[in-house]
């Protein structure tokens, strides 16, 4: 009888499943985890099909599986996303299938955790320490022995003391959880008779289960996230699972703090900064029904969820969803398209939904419930622009007089001000003022950034960095370079100037020492300890901070001149967010855009808080020039070390496109962003009609293609967000 034979897919860039014979007493089923012998190393690989009709030839060379892990299996769901996301973004099978099997080394039973507690027998003497110890002790409950000695402040040898005089008896505890369970009914919340209609609308489609799709929606601070945590709830109370995707985890320690006060107890996370232990015991509790709610970056998105019940993408519109690298892919859609093979229901989140939601939405594709007010009644923000070019602020500086004199206005009533540029460092750019020459990048088509935190010139795209030479390395002028506009550092300078008793805080993705350090200032912040904040768009993801009233905005006009085709929108939703943070409790928020062009539409919309307007111009705009929704696009980079040979391989690639009337082929053309680490990039562009099958058309021309030799890099990307 021939030996059984099965295709186990590895977590390796590669898009084909190895053949493995299954040794003699193992049961074995599509989905289980094996170990398996790859090359020279054992790797973890998912068993994806039974192979009734193994090469023959291939026999001699046809190894044997090492063992079946007791781990719960991929579900077809999973599996079946996992070959859709593949097939979809052009990326090999086996990295997609990494993203689901993150989990490290450290699966298995839990560490022992060794405890104490009361046995009975006196101490033979007694000492301050030792009767804090037994203090603790007295309620008769059992504590881990660091714990223990953490809380009593006391030395682990006191507690050991203890134990060896038969005071106290050691035994072995259940392994903490790795999140406790949430109860939905903890706290539940006062709603607005509007909150209470959109929270019921959303319980409704939970209650209902199927595959929809619903876009919740509202202007910032309506109360959006307290509404849905009554979907959470909802499938809680089923004895389902939750997923809440964000979009930066980094950012969420309010996030978790505001589901606490609900639910009473944090959800799991699951992001990259989690210890590989502790990312090891989430995946095994999300895998074994463990945990309810999860709350994670985009890569939460493939984990193996034993009953997933419900998806929330909150922030949909944000960029950070889209992946850049590897397997390239937008969180929010591969979202719609797991919910829709899970057969669940799945909630958008934006007070600024990406115009392909809100087109989806408007079509009715997509359901809608929407906020139209501020919880409490609270107003929202007024919106004032600051025409640059009649009254801009003095030469060298950046702030505006009326801007300042609104700043040290709101210092006096006690409140806080929020200034926000989009730009990290000091200066953008270092000249050389004798002859104009510029500081570059060695390995990049970009100037250098000055950080003068770090006193070091930057590159934002590879890392390179250098001190600030002290001549110019083109006309040997000494002292000679001169920093040319702003950025965030900058303006802290000029800020202090202007405001020298106020307490000022920048945020910036640079300045970041840690997750916890990060979190640590936006509590500081929320609590009032800063008079003044300075940031980057960190500071617009979502913050509670009560005591903002202020926020102003130094160059409004910084997104809209890049070439960008959704440089409108992403203008729009981002001064929309920032703004946001204003007047969320006490007083009246207000907003100042700093602009050169405040008749611009985008900057019109945001001062007439006429946010359908729009939206009706731009998805007006899309649809007039053919770009997305209403049409598909991607992106084909061609990258070498020489550029010669990057654009001979560009033109070759452009000439072996397959013909379709349908569909439009632009370029070769040198990317706007010419050089990265020192390779030399060319860009094509597809454009096709939005029913058309651009996946299946990508595959075919890359087969057809030359062959890629030497140092040469083709990157795909289906559906692109950046287009330097």
């Amino acid at each position: 009888m021939a030996q059984r034979v099965v295709d186990v897919l590895v977590p390796v860039a590669l898009d084909q499943a190895y053949s493995y014979r299954v040794p003699a007493g193992v049961e074995l089923a599509p989905g289980d985890l094996v170990t398996v012998p790859l090359g020279a190393r054992l790797a973890t690989g998912v068993t994806w099909a039974e192979n009734r009709r193994p090469n023959p030839r291939l026999d001699n060379r046809m190894r044997d599986i090492e063992a079946k892990l007791d781990i719960p299996p991929l579900k077809p769901e999973l599996r079946n996303f996992i070959d859709w996301v593949s097939a979809y973004t052009l990326s090999p099978r086996g990295s997609v299938l990494r993203m689901a099997l993150r989990m490290g080394e450290h699966l298995g039973p839990a560490r022992e955790r060794v405890g104490v507690r009361l046995a009975g027998a006196a101490p033979k003497r007694m000492t301050p320490a030792r009767e804090r110890v037994l203090a603790l002790l007295a309620d008769g409950l059992a504590r881990g022995k660091r714990d223990l000695a953490e809380e009593a402040a006391v030395s682990p040898g006191v507690v050991d003391g203890l134990v060896d005089e038969g005071t106290l008896e050691s035994l072995v505890l259940p392994p903490e959880p790795v999140a406790r369970a949430p109860d939905p009914d903890f706290c539940r919340p006062g709603f607005t008779a509007v909150q209470r209609e959109a929270a019921d609308a959303l319980c409704a489609t939970v209650v209902a289960g199927g595959y929809g799709v619903t876009l919740l929606d509202g202007v910032t601070g309506a109360g959006k996230t307290q509404v849905y945590f009554e979907a959470v709830g909802e499938i809680i109370r089923r004895g389902k699972q939750a997923l809440v995707l964000v979009p930066e985890i980094a950012l969420t320690s309010q996030f978790l703090d505001r589901f606490a006060q609900r639910f009473g107890v944090r959800p799991a996370e699951w992001h990259s900064q989690l210890s590989q232990r502790l990312r090891a015991r989430t995946w095994g509790a999300v895998a074994g029904g463990g945990v309810s709610v999860i709350v994670g970056a985009r890569s939460a998105l493939f984990l193996p969820y034993a009953e997933l019940g419900l998806i929330i993408v909150d922030e949909e519109h944000d960029p950070a969803y889209k992946q850049e690298d590897g397997a390239r892919y937008h969180a929010r859609d591969m979202a719609v398209v797991r919910a829709r093979g899970a057969d669940i229901p799945i909630v958008l989140v934006a007070a600024t939904p990406s115009v392909e939601t809100e087109v989806n939405a408007r079509r009715g594709r997509y359901a809608r419930v929407h906020l139209a007010e501020r919880f409490g009644s609270r107003q929202l923000p007024g919106i004032e622009a600051i025409d640059l070019r009649a009254e801009g602020p003095p030469r060298g500086r950046f702030i505006a007089p009326r801007l300042a004199q609104a700043v040290s206005t709101a210092l006096e009533r006690g409140e806080q001000a929020l200034l926000f540029l989009n730009r990290r460092g000091y200066a953008p750019l270092t000249l050389c003022r004798r002859c104009g020459f510029r500081l570059a990048c060695p390995n990049c088509d970009a100037w250098l950034v000055d950080h003068r935190f770090r006193r070091r010139l930057v590159c934002h795209h590879c890392g390179f960095s250098m001190p600030r030479p002290p001549q110019c390395p083109h006309c040997q002028a000494a002292d000679s370079f001169v920093a040319v506009g702003p950025g965030v550092e900058r303006l802290e300078q000029e800020a202090a100037e202007l405001f020298p008793a106020s307490r000022i805080l920048v945020l910036s993705s640079d300045l970041v020492e840690s997750v916890e350090r990060l979190r640590e200032e936006l509590d500081d912040v929320a609590n009032g300890r800063f008079d003044i904040i300075i940031g980057t768009q960190l500071v617009a993801k979502g913050h509670h901070f009560p005591k903002l009233n202020l926020v102003g905005v130094i160059d409004a006009d910084l997104g809209l001149a890049n070439g960008d085709p959704r440089a409108a929108e992403r203008t729009f939703q981002l001064l929309h967010q920032v703004i946001g943070r204003a007047g969320r409790e006490e007083g009246i928020g207000i907003g100042y855009l700093q602009t050169h062009q405040p008749e611009h539409p985008v900057l019109r919309a945001l001062v007439a808080a006429d946010r359908d307007a729009f939206y009706t111009n731009e998805i007006e705009l899309r649809e007039k020039t053919n770009y997305p929704p209403f049409a598909r696009l991607a992106s084909l980079v061609v990258s070498a070390g020489e550029r010669p040979v990057a654009e001979m391989f560009a033109r070759r690639l452009a000439a072996a496109a397959p013909r379709a009337e349908e569909v439009r082929v632009l370029g070769p053309a040198e990317a706007p962003l010419a050089v990265v680490r020192g390779r030399h990039r060319f860009r094509l562009l597809v454009k096709a009609p939005r029913a058309f099958d651009l996946s299946a058309y990508l595959r075919r021309w890359i087969a057809a293609a030359p062959k890629r030799k030497g140092n040469l890099r083709l990157e795909v990307d289906v559906d692109p967000q950046s287009f330097l």
